[in-house]
């Protein structure tokens, strides 16, 4: 008896934790190879411009407008290496088949487009579509945005997530897990949640049909987002782990402030006018007073999201693409291999 009131007043067993020591300051390695704008441009090689001057103008942004030179110098090279990346995996999927003794059917290449809201990821997305889909190896090539991920506003509301809109938890990852699951198999027909930003909602009943794309290209903010690690060493998958190659698009966040801002009052005077806009009630404001609303919405919800969630996982992407003020595109960082 004197045993047992001994082992019931003993402190809870606590498991061993892996605590790695802080790295040195001056640790001097970087897992990236970073190019001038200069140097990044010599990689074009013979890359051919395949992109007339009015579909750079279809291309372009709200607030983004898409040169020649940027094309030539920065997404020319890089399509020539995703190209050469595509290439080599089918080749490993070829070699694999053949070990297993099965005759698979392609395996889609998938790229993750990551950063803030506002920083340029659709407009990277929507040129690398455009040149993706040259090249004669991979000439079907779709785009989605983790938008149609996000749970309906109802949904968000009934939640308290209005206001974490675009946070990890506001996103149903299971689906959108389940979807690039799908994609990665092969399945010929998979279908995607559509997301309106004029609504500012899901669009309920339409979906966005994937059908066994060469490349397909995942635009969204935390799509380089790790999950928690178990402690039994379970498998649970991240959004990242069904990419083949991932982008970080780069810049410092007051820039990104100020992108975010100007695109907000460029909105205001054109798609907000619509009375069917959700963003609609900002149109009455003052300019001053739209103003000061959008750096309340960029200071308490994009820039939050920005340092806690998006930030930190600019080191998990494969290739960093930094801009500048001006939108031009300063210096590429490459991941060594």
């Amino acid at each position: 008896m004197e045993l047992v009131r001994h082992k019931l007043s003993e402190p809870p067993r606590v498991e061993p934790r892996w605590n790695p020591a802080p790295l040195p300051d001056d640790l001097q390695f970087s897992p990236y190879q970073v190019f001038t704008r200069t140097d990044w441009a010599k990689l074009r090689a013979d890359t051919p411009m395949t992109l007339a001057p009015h579909e750079l103008d279809q291309l372009s942004g709200v607030i983004e407008e898409l040169s020649v030179d940027e094309v030539v110098e920065i997404y020319l090279p890089l399509s020539r290496l995703l190209n050469l990346y595509v290439a080599a995996l089918q080749k490993l999927h070829a070699v694999t088949s053949t070990f297993l003794g099965r005759g698979d059917g392609k395996m889609p290449f998938i790229i993750g487009v990551a950063g803030s809201v506002a920083v340029g990821k659709s407009t990277t997305a929507r040129v690398l579509k455009a040149l993706l889909a040259r090249w004669p190896d991979h000439p079907r090539v779709d785009l989605i945005t983790t938008d149609g991920f996000l749970y309906p506003n109802a949904e968000l509301e009934s939640r308290g997530l209005m206001n974490r809109k675009g946070f990890p938890e506001s996103f149903d990852t299971t689906a959108l897990l389940n979807f690039l699951g799908e994609v990665k198999s092969g399945k010929a027909r998979v279908e995607a949640p559509v997301y309106s930003h004029f609504h500012y909602d899901i669009l309920p009943g339409q979906k966005t049909i994937i059908e066994r794309p060469d490349i397909l290209i995942v635009e969204g903010l935390n799509v380089l987002q790790a999950a928690g690690l178990p402690r039994g060493g379970e498998a649970i998958p991240f959004v990242s782990d069904f990419f083949d190659f991932s982008i970080f698009i780069d810049a410092d966040p007051g820039v990104i402030r100020d992108w975010y801002i100007t695109r907000f009052m460029k909105l205001r005077s054109t798609a907000f006018r619509d009375p069917a806009a959700f963003f609609h009630r900002y149109v009455t404001l003052s300019h001053d007073s739209a103003r000061a609303r959008a750096e309340e919405l960029w200071s308490t919800i994009n820039l939050r999201n920005l340092e806690e969630n998006i930030l930190p996982t600019r080191q998990r992407a494969g290739l960093i693409l930094r801009k500048t003020s001006d939108h031009r595109i300063e210096s590429v960082a490459l991941r060594k291999l």
